[in-house]
């Protein structure tokens, strides 16, 4: 029976018969490596997603976490998923080996945590956090960090999150008031609270390893005066042995209406609930140098979401199997064209709008599979592209492309979510089926990780005119190449070629537009549909290279694959169109409406 978590066709057609994921085995990182180490990889994912992950998914949700003023509780299936995970070395997968890493690429390893994020996205963002912070700490960390911190998470022992945000800053950085003080022997004390910490606090995990942004008395005002610490909840010996807790206490749980298997807390750091060696506040201990912290963190920021837009094509691709199943097999009604009441009922899959809502999710969900995809194959191409050149080529389209692949997939494939609701009917909306708990989980990620108007902000106000707009170039360059093969092909290709062309002649224009008034207030007032506008430019070329890698008439999978660009590029892309008139107009709708009058 084929999985309902995701497609391992569609994971094979995309490595192998477009991304070529094979011809990475050439380079010297990868030469270990074959297509039987990628498939086993993925075969060992989706065994563990499935027997480990997936079963106590509704279980996860219905019991959240509870916190009874001293410990929080969290059912054990979870605990031994982990401990499975941990053993499976998939933590280190993509590491060095000289950490006990697997050196596999990115973009394989994407393809493997994917079916984690299918099957429980509630647990699995336990080791996505430790995934991250054991790779920021790899790269920014000293030798000694390395050896206390991330060896133990790399063995699954300790986990690991990420604590930027506080109670009264939100998503603005610069506001963030916690300090941290020096001490003669070379450690920080730190003081204040961090809000929304996926993972703060467990018992799931000897230790937990928080990677923490505070300021220094001394420091520049702003993100400028930011630094990291690495504050673990229990302290850690010269020997590695675990000894005193750390001034690191729960002051809460918060409770989410999806990802509720995940702890998601208020911690407060030097409150002095524990006291190691009889001096108030956290222990931490500086990750590089002052005043650099967020420079640092964005390792981990970045990582976690084009990540977030990873969770958020698994479980919008999930629920697209689940609704795709249910249609082919819940009979209701008869064709349009079929008078007779006493004739059978026919799978709904045979009417036409179930068959329209399966294609947009298809096309929304496959589309950004192919997109997080691609930026994993940059990654790679990023740290062992055969030149300099394609190297820093790598690392400017992924600039470009990171709030893209965090936004689109967490907007459109939650719209995925909405319509496996709808084709399940009254039953969609019911817990006993389980695409309600999809929705629910996936309607976090247009806030994981900055939200869209965040992405917005950050593409039109940085990533297409950072250095004179080369980064804009390049992503045009790359999607015109794509064209040009089209058109080469004729027919169908051309005519898909054709379509994204004017669109991204369009975006380049609006783009212009926008920035040739030299008022950023006007020009940033509509970045969220900026965003949105270039995101479906750019899934579109995910979907016309699918297409052009898919060969007419060879199986139905292929099929498949050209119908759903068939749709993309006539149904969805036109959308662009709209927003970008309204993008040209200078709309200042928002802005100028005063305050009062809402």
């Amino acid at each position: 029976m084929a999985s309902l978590l995701l497609s391992r066709r569609d994971l094979e057609f995309l490595l192998y018969e477009w991304l070529d994921v094979c011809a990475l085995t050439t380079r010297e990182r990868y030469a270990d490596h074959s297509r039987e180490t990628f498939d086993a990889a993925i075969e060992l994912s989706e065994q563990i997603a499935t027997r480990h992950f997936a079963p106590h998914n509704k279980k996860n949700d219905a019991h959240e976490p509870t916190f009874d003023g001293e410990r929080v509780h969290i059912i054990p299936e979870v605990k031994e998923a982990l401990r499975v995970f941990g053993e499976s070395g998939l933590i280190a997968s993509t590491m060095d080996y000289d950490v006990g890493g697997g050196q596999l690429p990115s973009v394989v390893a994407d393809a493997c945590f994917a079916w984690f994020q299918a099957a429980n996205i509630g647990t699995a963002a336990y080791p996505f956090l430790t995934m991250g912070n054991a790779n920021l700490l790899l790269a920014h960390g000293s030798k000694e960090q390395v050896d206390t911190y991330v060896r133990p998470m790399l063995e699954g022992r300790f986990t690991g999150t990420m604590c930027l945000s506080e109670p009264q800053a939100g998503s603005s950085l610069a506001d963030v008031r916690t300090r941290a003080e020096r001490r003669g022997d070379g450690t920080y004390r730190l003081f204040g609270n961090k809000m929304w910490i996926s993972g703060g606090e467990h018992e799931l995990s000897e230790n937990i390893v928080h990677l923490v942004l505070a300021r220094t008395p001394d420091g520049p005002p702003g993100v400028k005066g930011l630094s990291l610490f690495v504050a673990p909840k229990v302290l850690v010996g010269e020997d590695g042995s675990l000894g005193a807790r750390n001034d690191v206490v729960l002051a809460g749980l918060n409770h989410k209406m999806g990802y509720r298997g995940t702890t998601n807390t208020l911690l407060n750091f030097g409150e002095g609930a524990h006291l190691p060696g009889g001096a108030p506040g956290a222990v931490g201990y500086l990750v590089g140098e002052e005043n650099r912290g967020l420079a640092y963190m964005f390792h981990m920021m970045n990582e976690a979401r084009i990540g977030v837009g990873l969770g958020a094509t698994a479980l919008g691709y999930t629920g697209y199997l689940h609704a795709l199943d249910y249609a082919r097999t819940r009979p209701q009604g008869r064709p349009v064209t079929a008078k007779d009441p006493a004739a059978p009922q026919v799978p709904i899959l045979a009417h036409a709008d179930v068959r329209r809502m399966l294609l947009a999710q298809k096309a929304y969900v496959e589309g950004a599979l192919a997109l997080t995809l691609y930026c994993g194959r940059l990654l790679d191409e990023q740290h062992t592209g055969g030149s300099p050149e394609a190297r820093d080529a790598a690392r400017l389209l992924l600039d470009v492309l990171t709030p893209i692949a965090k936004s689109w997939p967490s907007q459109w494939c939650l719209e995925a979510n909405s319509l496996a609701i709808q084709v399940h009917g009254g039953y969609g909306y019911t817990r006993e089926y389980d695409v309600e708990q999809f929705y629910r989980d996936n309607r976090l990620n247009p806030i994981h990780e900055g939200t869209h108007g965040i992405h917005g902000l950050d593409l039109l106000g940085r990533k297409v005119v950072m250095d004179g707009g080369a980064g804009l170039r390049l992503l045009v360059e790359r999607i015109t190449a794509t064209t040009a093969r089209a058109a080469e092909l004729g027919g169908e290709a051309a005519e898909f070629g054709a379509l994204l062309d004017a669109s991204v002649r369009r975006a380049v224009a609006v783009t212009q537009r926008l920035w040739s008034t030299g008022d950023p207030e006007t020009a940033l007032a509509n970045a969220s549909v900026y965003l949105e506008a270039v995101g479906h430019v750019v899934v579109a070329w995910m979907w016309l290279e699918q297409f052009l890698a898919a060969a007419p008439g060879t199986e139905p999978f292929h099929e498949g694959k050209r119908g759903a660009c068939r749709y993309f590029l006539r149904h969805e892309l036109p959308k662009s169109g709209t927003q970008f008139t309204l993008l040209e107009s200078l709309d200042r709708t928002a802005v100028d409406l005063p305050e009062d009058a809402f």
